[in-house]
């Protein structure tokens, strides 16, 4: 297939800091993770009864009490968590996992000390010796805090089935830190925290994935919440919680986020005497609340060519049908040089066709609407997708729905 002479330049990309994890990035070193002291054992005992207070209390949406007509187990939370309220290293310990505000003092009360069955014989009733273990986690006939851990961290960890499906994905992305096209960047860098489907992060020393974001579910602090799946690059997954991810990520100080590919000096042509210039592509993400949008955000992008300035183009998002009727962020823009728009939007539509968003709005008459533009893709395939084209390899390509690539029949 004979290309014409067309050149793209990339118009608008994020910006980064010149900081150190890029700098490494850039000279293609592999990153070593500094590891954090461990915690002691106690300390790793009071985090697990402290755990157990917290499923409780999502379970029964209120803290336990002190009742003598509740379960014994309760009783128990209760009078840990009234325990641990008035020892300060522990409200230390657990102040950042707190999500629920359990540890407020002004919650602190007299019940514990004056209720019938005090701390030690309720302890000791469940196999607690106070005499040689002043801990209040340390259960004869409970499992510890390393045989049981909550669900939402690491006890729903399981084999990847398919993970010969993310295995080249893992190669890639490797392969796109060494060249620069991809960055490492400290994570809540430029206050992003957000955890999105296709979002790739370093947690613990091991690459993972976002493959899926569940249903969005609130949390007893009325905050929202979502199951995931996340892939690791040891070839296993985990359903963990969303929150939990998050509160993961902020505990290790050497967490990173991966960002997506830059395309880097390729796109930093200069146009020649002569050359015309076309238009644009823009590619943006929709900021609507329908609820497949929200759920897949990070994937779903509207692939365009505009002979105007793109963010022009997405001045009026929020009332034109072709944005979906609500405003959209732009990720990324490439002038486009010596080539007919209209034929390279509808090349790329053809790429992306299986990948078609397949969802109807209402107009502003309340008519029907099926948007044509947007296409559930990752955006680094995007990306490889537009250098194929000007390259002319496109024609040896096709887009895998399943894997979110670019692959050879």
């Amino acid at each position: 297939m004979h290309m014409p002479k067309w050149w793209l330049r990339l118009n608008k990309m994020a910006k980064y800091t010149q900081d150190d994890d890029n700098l490494i990035a850039d000279l293609g070193i592999e990153y070593e993770v500094k590891k954090k002291p461990a915690i002691s054992a106690k300390e790793e005992r009071i985090i697990a009864g402290f755990e157990e207070i917290q499923k409780f209390v999502e379970e029964h949406k209120r803290e336990p009490t002190f009742d003598c007509n509740k379960d014994i187990f309760e009783r128990l939370y209760a009078t840990r968590l009234e325990q641990i309220r008035r020892q300060p290293d522990c409200v230390e310990l657990l102040k950042d996992s707190d999500h629920q505000d359990l540890l407020n003092e002004s919650f602190l009360s007299d019940v514990g000390e004056e209720n019938d069955l005090d701390d030690e014989a309720l302890l000791g009733e469940l196999g607690f010796n106070t005499k040689t273990d002043s801990d209040l986690t340390s259960l004869r006939h409970v499992k510890p805090r390393s045989e049981i851990r909550p669900a939402e961290e690491v006890g729903t960890r399981t084999p990847c089935k398919d993970f010969h499906i993310f295995k080249p994905l893992f190669e890639k992305i490797q392969a796109d830190i060494k060249s620069g096209a991809r960055k490492i960047i400290q994570y809540g860098q430029s206050d992003d925290f957000s955890v999105e489907k296709g979002n790739l992060f370093i947690l613990n020393g091991q690459k993972i994935y976002i493959a899926e974001v569940g249903e969005s579910i609130a949390a007893p602090n009325g905050a929202m919440d979502a199951r995931l799946r996340v892939i690791f690059d040891n070839g296993v997954e985990s359903n963990q919680l969303m929150r939990s991810l998050k509160r993961r990520l902020n505990d290790d100080e050497n967490a990173r986020r991966i960002t997506d590919i830059s395309m880097g000096p390729i796109f930093d042509n200069q146009p020649d005497e002569g050359d015309i210039a076309s238009g644009v592509i823009y590619v943006c993400r929709s900021k609507s609340n329908h609820p497949l949008i929200k759920e897949n955000r990070g994937n779903i992008h509207k692939i365009g060519v505009t002979g105007k300035d793109a963010e022009h183009r997405l001045s009026g998002a929020g009332e034109d049908p072709t944005f979906l009727f609500a405003k959209a962020d732009l990720v990324a823009s490439f002038e486009v040089f010596n080539i007919e728009r209209t034929k390279l939007e509808t090349l790329l539509h053809r790429i992306f066709a299986s990948a078609r968003l397949e969802i109807e709005i209402p107009d502003r008459f309340g008519k029907p609407y099926r948007p044509q533009e947007w296409f559930c893709v990752p955006l680094d395939t995007i990306y490889d997708a537009i250098e194929k084209i000007k390259d002319g390899s496109i024609v040896n390509y096709q887009f895998n729905l399943k894997t979110g690539l670019l692959e050879k029949p």
